[in-house]
């Protein structure tokens, strides 16, 4: 409860006894506060002293030693008693006081007496006194007199001058203090207790001069100072309501004191509004004046026989007792009892009544609380009213009179009016409701609850404050906003209380004269955001779904029909059923719904209006119109009187024009889908920019239509057919209104009956349909889930970014001068003493102001807890859900709807579309198990629409299935598995195969596997299986080849992913990485666009390295795949007729052979769509197969490259790439003339790998193509260094020799490699064909490598038992080919004998001789280094020992001849080829060498005589077959020869 205040505060200041006779020295002063002129009539009132009692009688001052002329600095504090008397004063006594006691002398002698009375004239007496001293004590009666009156007989100090000073001052919220007030409460006082004349200070007021004093004193108020008049406002008040509604009789006369009150009032307001301008709410209202309408005003009361409001109300008595006292009392007692409660807290400002009776005044203000009825113990009949005021009663009701005041008002009265309109406008709702209540009206038909002649004026009113806004809008912006404000929350309260349709027509007058302005302004967005505020605050009405007829059908009434009250009005809201009506024109802005839903056709037309892209100068207003209808659907969605489906339903039905008007303005809408394309940025356009666009005039359809008028009808039912131009760069939404903007959508397509909508579906064209997918579309990427990650990084970033936003918005503004600096400095003060503001703009320097720094250290915290992180994310979450299952629904009803009409197709496609887009995005696994069952029922109703037409969408669709496939939430993964295998099933159903499904499934996989940062393997393996359960378990197709087929295809799977996943872990092993490429490649045989590109990676990964012949191979296998499609689509001869015209560069190539059941073909959507599978694409890739050939020194292959090309460009005329051509083939050609005998191609190894370790690769043989002249050591080195490094060097071993190994004597806990040199191998006829040196190095695919022996284990012996293991490999393809490495997959071993072995070397020998002999240009070292090896006296014993071994005698066994023979032969043509050589060195050696020449010579005779008995010596079984023995000795010979040439 707050208690008034009525504090007194006394000031004695100094005293003068100087003159003073008689011993005055150490002088005190006692002050008391007495009711009476006796001693005991001290009142203890007085304020004590710590460690004293609460209140005393008296107080003394300091005493102040021996000084005549003391100063006090005391405070006394006085409760003053509420009703004061003439007789209460403030009593001084001096005292002298005794430092020394002496014997019958009192300690304290009494100096001097002087007094304050404490009313005069019925005022309380303050301020500063200088007040005369009385020696002797003061006579009877003093106190009603003034100590300054000289009193007969009494002695005075200093012949009665002024000698103490005083200084009093009231505290209190009883006495105004203020002769305005004063006068102007006092005459009202008169009036009612009709007391005359009236005394006001000196001055006495007779009745006939009454009604002058009274006008000047009701204008003189404004003089008053303003602090009284904040603290007694409502009193004052209610006051000059009273003289408005009760005009005084003065001397037999009605005095009308309307328009004098009312101006007092407009200006006592407005000048409370400008100096009290701290305490105001958001909407600028004075608090204040707020709690005086609110707690305070009552309607007097007019009707004599009705209960009275209470003691408390105007109609009562102005005193606070009650009734039964007596009239006739002081004119004081009105001040004295009219307490005006005050309190620190201006919004608990309490109402004048008495403290018990306070709680009841405010339950008694709420119009539609009833229980003042309980107060009507207070009556108040016109007889005792008479005796009360001296005058009937006059009726006139406040709201009449103060419409009529504020209509025929002008000038500045009407300025203070307007400034404050919103006072005027509440006080006036809060009279008619009083009013409506106490005459009990309230359940009267609201068309007879005002009389004519109000409601005209109230037409009258608000048409000039309409008027008022448009022409001042752009001169006086804050109070135009205020006033706009002020109307809107007027005709808000109005809807409650007065004819509805009246309410509408003053609401449809505002919105023409706005409408009218707004059509002719250049830039009318200030004009129009004004009319946003307008309806904003109107459609806040809390029965603003009522006031829309929901439920009636669209054919209106000339206006809504009143409603019995508010209450009742609401019940029958939802009853009528819909019939069936045009559905178009629920769903447009026609005539009928904006007549039939008024204010919802306001809202939706403004939104129209606002968002349509050729709306000049409207852009800043989209936020602000999109924020209306989002929390008008906000406060619908929360209100539980709607929470009823069906109830939802209808007012849903209020909105259904908003999903037509979203849906033109679909290429305006933020683009969530990419965050980086031109359209998705939210333009950050300047106002001038849009400005200076010269905006063209709003449409006078359109303003006409705004304005409520229903004479030309706006035409927007097929407006959005059309695809609208491309939204300007500056006409983009916000992200945030996109957002809100589809949420809209999102409430009504939610709420919405699904039958209307099905049927209006129905009447839409492919394109509106299409377009309202699309808005779908961008809903779902709009509302995807974006995680805690994404809300903690947007907190630390907004928190830094909402400093520097601040600090510079302020600065900006602090850049000019005047009152806009002052507000900002101001407002930073109260943002510095407020925890919750931030003063990081302030110009100051902080290290001086720890206040600050320590309230900013503390408190600025903007940042969110972890707590409000979850939240958020939690309600994101959620939010996504919801709108992707609404979005669900709406799909499930097109597809309902479309599912019978004709142009299904395309319009099937973009639900398809729609509903990928949403698996693509994060969604909650609820969401994805309907997402699945949908997809999984369109697919089985629509199966043509994936095979046959959207075959894209198939890609699409087998991508994220797969993705969901390895989500880590098991019902995920099994909800997609089942839909990827009924996918399958669906597809073998059509045609017996699956092979588009296959095809796109492992194209899926590949794109799934390089792009997906989180893909989980093990996961998607567990799917892989799934499906192969459901294909081994599926009875229907047990017999068909269903289940194989989806074996393979889970295997191929499988394989792509495991080596994929290794490819991760080789990436230093690059013969591995190149495998585990082709692999891949190979698991891509029937996805040509993905082998292409995997042969193309291996191409890159292959130039890299340097293996120019090997990346030229995969560009040729790219090329050859491609010309096999290629010869699919077109029938061109001049084209490849596919792989086989490749033959000729590779033989690998017919690898690239679409000849499977599973190729799909090309012609198909989303198959061979690369720009590769082009002639153009064909021809590039041979080109650069070409390039790459030619670096690899084999220019014999670019030549086989351009017999493709040629005939494709001769086809063309290309005649210049034809010269490029052939410029080439002559620099290639030229090339392998000057270069041969320099080209060197490669060098090949055998390597094999033993041991667990090297899993895969576990007992592989390989044959490796190194860079040429590689060394065995180098390649050793190499790859024992990289497993060593693998494995650990303790677990390597590499095996040194070539012998088979036998893997049981390895150790299983090792890793073995055995490495050895290999040479190209050619069988006899092989060689008539392989000429070149490029011929013997190209299409390779056998190697051998030999391996000595002797039979008792020994790698080497003497030469009779030397045995020789030829062993010949052979590989899976030629080399080169698009790797480096070829498995080996054949081994075959020849053993040869001893003598075998001799022929070999001898015949190796000789070849050497004859090399070296017939060389051009001759090589005289080379020839001597051979001659040496062959003839010199040091090795003389090897050729001669090989004859004396093998030829000495002729063998045993018959099986030997030939060999025997054979080598005999070998050792002639040795010593003819030795012959040759000595005579070619002879021809070559200078003079110095003659020495030399002559000694070879001696040691060749040696020789030939030595091997001369061996020689001849024949065996004569042989030469009955002559020709056959001479054949195969000429190819063995023949063949070894060349092979030799190496």
């Amino acid at each position: 409860m707050v208690r008034p205040r009525n504090l007194l505060y006394v000031y004695p200041q100094s005293l003068n006894f100087a003159n003073r006779q008689g011993s005055a020295r150490n002088i005190t002063v006692k002050v008391q506060f007495m009711y009476g002129e006796d001693p005991s009539n001290a009142m203890p009132v007085i304020f004590g002293k710590s460690s004293c009692p609460e209140f005393s009688k008296e107080a003394y001052t300091a005493v102040v030693y021996h000084n005549r002329s003391p100063d006090f600095h005391e405070e006394i504090k006085i409760k003053l008693p509420a009703t004061l008397t003439d007789h209460h004063h403030l009593l001084f006594t001096f005292y002298h006081v005794s430092c020394q006691q002496k014997q019958n002398t009192p300690l304290e002698t009494p100096v001097g007496y002087t007094w304050i009375p404490m009313l005069q004239n019925g005022r309380l007496k303050t301020g500063q006194f200088c007040l005369p001293v009385s020696l002797e004590k003061p006579p009877q009666a003093y106190s009603v007199l003034s100590p300054e009156v000289p009193l007969p007989g009494m002695k005075w100090v200093d012949n009665h001058k002024g000698v103490f000073n005083v200084e009093v001052v009231a505290v209190s919220s009883l006495h105004t203090q203020d002769p305005y007030l004063d006068k102007f409460f006092a005459l009202v006082h008169a009036l009612d207790e009709h007391m005359f004349p009236v005394r006001i200070g000196d001055m006495r007021i007779m009745e006939n001069n009454l009604e002058n004093e009274l006008k000047s004193s009701i204008s003189a108020l404004n003089s008053s100072q303003l602090e009284p008049v904040v603290r007694f406002l409502h009193l004052l008040l209610d006051k000059l309501i009273l003289l408005v509604v009760r005009p005084p009789v003065i001397a037999g006369q009605i005095v009308n004191l309307g328009q004098a009150s009312f101006e007092a009032m407009a200006s006592i307001i407005n000048r409370l509004h400008k100096n009290l301008d701290g305490n105001q709410d958001q909407h600028g209202r004075n608090s204040l004046l707020a709690s005086y309408i609110y707690y305070v005003f009552r309607l007097p009361n007019t009707y004599p026989n009705s209960p009275s409001p209470g003691p408390g109300g105007l109609g009562g008595s102005v005193h606070y007792a009650t009734m039964a006292r007596s009239a006739v009392r002081p004119a004081s007692l009105n001040l004295n009892r009219s307490r005006s409660l005050s309190n620190s807290n201006p919004d608990i400002s309490g109402t004048p009544t008495s403290p018990d009776d306070e709680v009841r005044s405010i339950i008694g203000t709420k119009a539609t609380d009833r229980s003042c009825n309980r107060m009507s113990s207070h009556t108040e009949t016109s007889s005792f009213l008479q005796t009360l005021t001296g005058r009937l009663p006059t009726k006139k009701l406040f709201h009449e009179e103060l419409a009529l005041q504020w209509v025929v008002c002008s000038g500045s009265v009407r300025e203070a009016a307007l400034q404050q309109a919103w006072f005027f406008f509440e006080l006036m709702v809060k009279s008619m409701v009083h009013h409506l209540y106490f005459a009990d009206k309230l359940d009267a038909a609201r068309k007879n609850r005002f009389p004519e002649r109000f409601m005209d004026d109230v037409s009258a009113l608000v048409s000039t404050i309409a008027g008022d806004i448009v022409s001042r809008f752009q001169k006086d912006t804050e109070m135009v906003e205020r006033l706009n404000t002020s109307l809107a929350f007027f005709l808000n309260d109005l809807l409650s209380i007065m004819d509805r349709g009246f309410v509408f027509t003053l609401i449809k007058t505002c919105y023409k004269q706005v409408s009218s302005k707004v059509y002719t302004l250049t830039n009318p967005s200030n004009l129009a955001s004004l009319k946003l505020d307008f309806l904003r605050i109107i459609c806040s009405h809390e029965h603003y779904v009522t006031l829309n007829l929901p439920c009636s059908l669209l054919t209106p009434p000339a206006s809504p029909s009143p409603s019995v009250s508010s209450a009742t009005s609401q019940s029958s809201g939802f009853s009528t059923n819909v019939q069936d009506q045009k559905i178009a024109n629920m769903f447009e802005l026609s005539v009928p719904f904006r007549q039939q839903h008024y204010l919802a056709g306001l809202v939706l037309t403004e939104l129209a209006v606002i968002l349509d892209p050729d709306a000049e100068g409207l852009f800043g207003l989209h936020k602000k119109v999109i924020n209306m209808v989002h929390n008008l659907l906000s406060s619908h969605d929360s209100d539980p009187r709607y929470a009823d489906p069906q109830v939802k339903a209808r007012v849903a039905m209020l909105y259904l024009p908003l999903i037509g008007v979203i849906m033109e303005t679909v290429p305006q809408l933020y683009d969530f889908t990419e965050s980086h394309n031109q359209r998705g940025r939210p333009s950050c356009v300047t106002v001038d920019d849009y400005e200076s666009e010269g905006g063209s005039m709003i449409n006078q359809t359109v303003a006409m239509a705004i304005a409520g008028t229903s004479v030309p009808q706006l035409t927007r039912p097929s407006s959005f057919l059309l695809p609208s131009s491309s939204g300007r760069q500056h006409s983009t939404f916000s992200t945030e209104s996109s957002r809100s903007l589809l949420i809209c959508l999102l409430w009504v397509l939610k709420n919405a009956d699904e039958g209307v909508l099905q049927k209006w579906f129905t009447d839409l064209s492919v394109l509106q349909l299409n377009r309202l997918l699309d808005l779908l579309y961008l809903c779902v990427s709009c509302f995807e889930y974006k995680g805690k990650k994404v809300f903690e990084r947007m907190n630390s970033l907004t928190f830094k970014k909402s400093k520097d936003m601040r600090a510079k918005l302020e600065e900006a503004i602090l850049g000019s001068i005047g009152a806009r600096q002052e507000m900002v400095r101001r407002s930073r003060g109260q943002l510095e003493r407020s925890p919750s503001g931030s003063a990081f703009g302030s110009q100051e320097n902080l290290r001086w102001r720890k206040d600050m720094t320590h309230w900013r250290q503390n408190t600025e915290k903007l940042d969110k807890s972890r707590a409000e992180i979850e939240h958020e994310a939690l309600i994101d979450g959620n939010l996504a859900t919801e709108a992707n299952l609404i979005i669900l629904d709406t799909l499930e009803i097109v597809v309902q709807t479309v599912s019978v009409t004709e142009s299904k197709e395309s319009i099937l496609g973009g639900v398809l579309k729609v509903l990928l887009h949403s698996m693509a995005c994060n969604q909650s696994a609820l969401y994805l198990q309907h997402c699945f069952a949908t997809q999984r029922a369109l697919v089985s109703k629509f199966p043509e629409l994936l095979f046959e037409e959207e075959t894209e969408q198939c890609a699409d669709l087998c991508l994220r299935l797969l993705r969901h496939c390895s989500s880590s939430v098991n019902t995920i993964r099994s909800h997609a598995s089942a839909s990827l295998y009924l996918l399958m099933r669906q597809n073998f159903e059509i045609g017996n195969n699956f092979a588009r499904v296959k095809m796109q499934v492992t194209m899926s996989l590949s794109s799934l596997v390089g792009t997906s940062q989180n893909f989980n393997e093990e996961f998607l393996r567990r799917s892989l299986k799934t499906i192969l359960t459901y294909a081994e378990e599926d009875l229907e197709l047990r017999e068909t080849t269903f289940p194989d087929q989806v074996q393979d295809l889970v295997f191929n799977l499988h394989m792509i992913l495991s080596d994929t996943v290794k490819m991760k872990e080789h990436q230093e092993d690059p013969e591995m990485l190149i495998d585990l490429m082709y692999r891949i490649a190979k698991g891509y045989q029937n996805s040509p666009d993905l082998r292409l590109t995997w042969l193309q990676n291996m191409a890159g990964k292959h130039s890299e390295r340097s293996n120019h012949a090997e990346s030229a191979q995969c560009l040729v296998h790219s090329a050859a795949l491609v010309a096999e499609y290629l010869s699919m689509l077109e029938d061109r001869k001049y084209l490849p007729v596919g792989c086989v015209t490749f033959q000729n560069i590779s033989s690998n190539v017919l690898e690239e052979s679409a000849v499977s059941d599973d190729v799909v073909s090309p012609d198909e959507e989303g198959i061979c769509s690369g720009k590769y599978f082009t002639e153009a694409g064909l021809v590039g890739l041979l080109e650069q197969a070409a390039a790459s050939f030619s670096m690899a020194g084999m220019y014999e292959a670019v030549n086989e490259v351009y017999k493709v090309l040629i005939p494709i460009h001769e086809a063309n005329r290309d005649a210049k790439k034809l010269s490029t051509i052939h410029g080439k083939l002559q620099e290639a050609f030229s090339k392998i003339v000057h270069q041969d005998g320099k080209r060197m191609f490669g060098t090949y190894f055998r390597v094999g790998f033993y041991g667990t370790k090297f899993g895969d690769l576990d007992e592989q043989e390989f044959v490796y193509k190194e860079p040429a002249i590689t060394k065995l050591a180098e390649i050793s080195h190499r790859l024992e260094g990289f497993y060593g490094e693998r494995f650990g060097e303790d677990v390597l071993e590499v095996i040194k020799d070539s012998n088979p190994v036998d893997k049981c004597k390895l150790d299983p806990n090792k890793a073995y490699i055995q490495i050895t040199y290999v040479e190209p191998y050619f069988d006899t006829y092989e060689m008539k064909d392989r000429i070149t040196y490029f011929d013997k190095n190209y299409n390779l695919r056998r190697f051998m490598y030999c391996t000595p022996f002797t039979l008792d284990g020994r790698a080497h012996g003497d030469l009779h038992e030397q045995f020789k293991r030829k062993t010949i490999l052979t590989t899976s393809h030629a080399f080169p080919y698009i790797k480096t490495r070829i498995n080996v997959i054949h081994k075959e071993e020849i053993i040869l004998t001893p003598i075998e072995v001799a022929i070999e070397d001898m015949q190796k020998k000789t070849q050497e001789l004859a090399f070296a002999t017939h060389q051009d240009p001759a090589d005289p070292k080379m020839l001597q280094m051979v001659l040496q090896g062959s003839v010199g006296t040091t090795v003389n014993q090897g050729p001669l020992e090989v004859a004396q071994v093998f030829l000495a005698e002729i063998p045993n066994d018959p099986k030997l001849f030939r060999h025997h023979n054979k080598l005999r032969l070998c050792f002639k043509d040795f010593t003819k080829r030795c012959e040759d050589a000595l005579r070619k060195n002879k021809s070559l050696i200078g003079p110095d060498q003659k020495e030399y020449q002559r000694e070879l010579e001696r040691n060749y005779h040696r020789l030939k005589e030595a091997l001369q008995p061996l020689i001849n010596r024949k065996i004569p079984q042989l030469y009955k077959a002559v020709l056959p023995v001479t054949c195969h000795r000429d190819s063995f010979s023949r063949m070894s020869l060349r092979k030799m040439e190496i």
